[in-house]
């Protein structure tokens, strides 16, 4: 393993994009929020309260009993949100956003979810339809082009129209490539899948699912998803929901898919996962024995999107050249990122990478989102 104390825990002082997040990014969110809903008298002052606190004040209590007493809450009660571990507040911001709108009740905004407008929009844009018809003409290699689909995300049309031919933007774009360690993982095992983001997002994600399904990689898969609505637009199980009706609804290979993946759920095949640590706040190397298990079990893991990735390997100013392997060495069987580089966490880049994309832009390849990476673990599973 690396030596973690030379790579320190990024605080919300640390650097001037953690600070622009929780300063800048977590305010105008509250204030999209209280715009999508007809929110009452009693939403709109915790909305208020939480404006202030989030960037003035100071980590409060939350009521008890709360797993949040187990993730570090009574450490940091009484400090600024700045100076606690960027990811902590992060995750904690989301937890008491969901508290200021009512979301764990009792009431009648039990349950709902203050992000969903904004993700049902996504899935509804045109640009999913022109991404949807791009898969009845994915060329000779859709292994490929549906695994670039799903590293993009949003930019997913680009992964769809990858073909051997035609893929300069994305590949010149990828920071590092391990694809091709990742595909003699998938020997008709079991993939588990960590899930980002939902809409235009998952789509990919499950079209990747199916295609491996149905060429038989792999004979089951498990979506992990969250339990609840976390960072604006992370999948839950209504999205995944949302998202199989699109693609069922949807004309051609689409709903090819869909049927697939509608069929996979009914037998078993397609299991969606809803672990409370998914929306925990802390790096993946702290979960529990019962996730650990599962994911030892699987024929690969694959996390997904750059919060994903900050929690497999940690939320630490690495240096760039830090072996993806070391900082996952605990990880306890193969295990895979793809992952759009949204913020300053990264690893396992060439010395040569790094020094080519720091003369030609300085630190903002970091947190653009303008560059990706695939990354592998291959190494067998090891006793926990």
């Amino acid at each position: 393993m690396p030596d973690s104390a030379a790579a320190p825990v990024i605080l919300g002082t640390t650097g001037p994009f953690p600070h622009s997040v929780l300063a800048e990014r977590h305010p105008a969110i509250i204030r999209q929020v209280r715009d999508a809903f007809p929110y009452g008298p009693e939403q709109h002052h915790a909305l208020d309260e939480l404006l202030h606190n989030c960037t003035e004040g100071v980590i409060e209590p939350l009521p008890a009993p709360d797993r949040w007493h187990d993730w570090g809450l009574d450490t940091y009660v009484g400090q600024s949100w700045f100076d606690v571990p960027w990811l902590w507040s992060e995750s904690y911001f989301y937890r008491r956003l969901l508290d200021a709108v009512g979301y764990f009740g009792p009431g009648p905004w039990q349950g709902v979810d203050p992000f969903r407008p904004f993700k049902l929009a996504e899935l509804d844009a045109k640009e999913t339809d022109e991404e949807l018809a791009a898969l009845d003409a994915l060329g000779d290699d859709p292994d490929r082009s549906l695994l670039h689909g799903s590293l993009w995300g949003n930019r997913a049309d680009l992964g769809f129209r990858l073909s051997a031919a035609d893929s300069g933007e994305a590949v010149a774009a990828l920071v590092a490539d391990d694809s091709a360690a990742l595909w003699p993982l998938l020997d008709g095992g079991t993939l588990c899948l960590v899930a980002d983001n939902a809409g235009r997002e998952l789509v990919p994600d499950l079209l990747l699912i199916a295609h491996l399904l149905d060429t038989g990689r792999i004979a089951r898969a498990v979506l992990h998803i969250k339990p609840y609505p976390y960072y604006v637009s992370d999948a839950t199980t209504a999205d995944v929901v949302d998202a199989l009706r699109r693609l069922t609804a949807a004309p051609g290979a689409a709903a090819r898919h869909g049927r697939t993946l509608w069929s996979a759920m009914a037998d078993g095949r397609l299991t969606v996962r809803a672990h409370p640590f998914s929306c925990a706040p802390l790096p993946y190397a702290e979960m529990p024995g019962d996730l650990r298990a599962e994911f030892a079990a699987a024929a690969l893991t694959v996390f997904k999107g750059d919060l994903n990735y900050r929690r497999l390997v940690g939320d630490r100013l690495w240096s760039p050249t830090t072996p993806f392997a070391d900082v996952t060495a605990w990880f306890p069987g193969p295990v895979a990122a793809l992952r759009t580089l949204k913020s300053d966490v990264v690893t396992g880049l060439s010395a040569d990478t790094e020094a080519a994309l720091d003369a030609a832009e300085g630190q903002r390849w970091r947190t653009a989102g303008t560059h990706a990476l695939i990354q592998v673990n291959p190494r067998p599973s090891v006793a926990t």
